[in-house]
């Protein structure tokens, strides 16, 4: 009877949000339905800006860039920001000018966005800095300690897809004056938990057809200080408070990193089992 309630309680847990970022630290845009491919959803953290030295850029140094909301058009991104036009930049061709980026400790060959992207984006954050592509044929190896020979991903920071669990964002918003949305955390999947941070001891999940390898859990920092919606740095939470009782060998954590077995969709209100 036992193993027959833990059966039925699985049952329950459900997708409840999808999102995905194309130009890695700007605005989410969330989706009834995405398409798994296996360096992330399709349009995930595709685009990517750099400093004049091919050096990645994020909200850790330019927390205004969440306000920049993008949306998915045919054949490439709008983009817009707040008091400014918007701007169309189209996916560089395979004859782009090529160049290399550099994410974290990782070098990626990538396809410069043009002119127009870079004085778009340098005026908006007074400094010079271009937008870049990556394209299929670029392969960004995830960290070997926690992955397979073969396993690859975008420009994320470093696994194709992050879940997080609403129960967990439940149990922080308890310790906090002032809650938070998840949406401070950046997920690409959010599923209904049953208890707060069982995510962390997962190995393999199946969301709806998709299986999934759990990687690690996810280190977080001063971005989720960021207020999404304006733009700007509140003070030390929601990070101080997850320091007090989330802090590992692998830093202060919440979430968890996967690896797509396979490719295909799946969809808020999908079920979500533990196989391991």
């Amino acid at each position: 009877m036992l193993w027959s309630y833990k059966v039925q309680e699985l049952e329950l847990m459900e997708v409840t949000g999808l999102t995905v970022y194309p130009i890695k630290s700007t605005r989410a845009i969330p989706l009834e339905r995405a398409h798994v491919t296996l360096r992330g959803f399709e349009h995930d953290r595709r685009w990517l800006l750099t400093d004049e030295n091919g050096k990645f850029i994020t909200q850790r140094q330019y927390p205004v860039l969440a306000t920049v909301v993008t949306s998915i058009v045919d054949g490439g991104l709008q983009i817009t920001r707040p008091e400014t036009e918007s701007l169309r930049v189209s996916t560089p061709s395979a004859g782009a000018y090529s160049a290399t980026v550099t994410v974290w400790k990782d070098d990626c060959h990538a396809l410069d966005a043009g002119d127009d992207a870079a004085q778009w984006f340098s005026d908006f954050l007074n400094m010079k800095c271009r937008l870049f592509y990556q394209p299929e044929q670029s392969i960004r190896s995830t960290d070997a300690r926690y992955s397979k020979p073969e396993d690859h991903t975008s420009f994320a920071d470093g696994f194709p897809f992050l879940l997080t669990n609403e129960a967990s964002l439940a149990d922080l918003n308890q310790r906090l004056t002032d809650t938070v949305s998840m949406s401070r955390f950046r997920p690409n999947i959010v599923v209904s938990g049953q208890q707060p941070y069982e995510e962390d001891t997962w190995s393999v999940i199946k969301v709806g057809d998709i299986t999934f390898r759990a990687a690690k859990p996810c280190s977080r920092c001063v971005m989720t200080t960021v207020n999404p919606e304006t733009g700007e740095k509140e003070g030390r939470e929601p990070l101080f408070t997850l320091a007090q009782y989330r802090r590992t060998e692998m830093g202060v954590i919440f979430g968890q990193n996967l690896i797509p077995d396979q490719e295909g969709m799946i969809r808020v209100g999908d079920k979500v089992t533990i196989m391991e």
